[in-house]
């Protein structure tokens, strides 16, 4: 009897140390996929920080280039406008210049 007790202890003990021992290998499993998670969680916000700001800026560069495209464009409208007004008033002022010349030369 005494050695069905002692067996039976033994068995016991040695349960609980293998129970014991998996139990913190699962917590150790769990503490190193935690630990992953939290790294590749890192890692992938800053990737996402780092496209946000690389589209950002594009998005940006663009806006400027257009406005730039926009400003010169109106600028050469501008001009252009200038340009005919300029034409127009000169082909008004020669005409205007030239039915004058033409009054006096029929007066003298």
């Amino acid at each position: 009897m005494k050695k069905l007790i002692l067996s039976s202890a033994l068995v016991l003990a040695l349960c609980f140390s293998f129970t014991s021992c998996r139990e913190k290998k699962e917590a150790d499993k769990a503490e190193d996929a935690t630990e992953a998670a939290v790294e590749e969680t890192t890692e992938e916000a800053i990737e996402v920080e780092e496209t946000v700001t690389d589209s950002t800026t594009t998005t940006i560069e663009g806006a400027i280039d257009d406005a730039t495209e926009a400003v010169e464009g109106a600028i050469d409208d501008a001009a252009e406008a200038v340009e005919e007004v300029v034409d127009d008033a000169s082909k008004k002022a020669t005409d205007e210049l030239t039915k004058a010349a033409d009054k006096l030369k029929k007066d003298n």
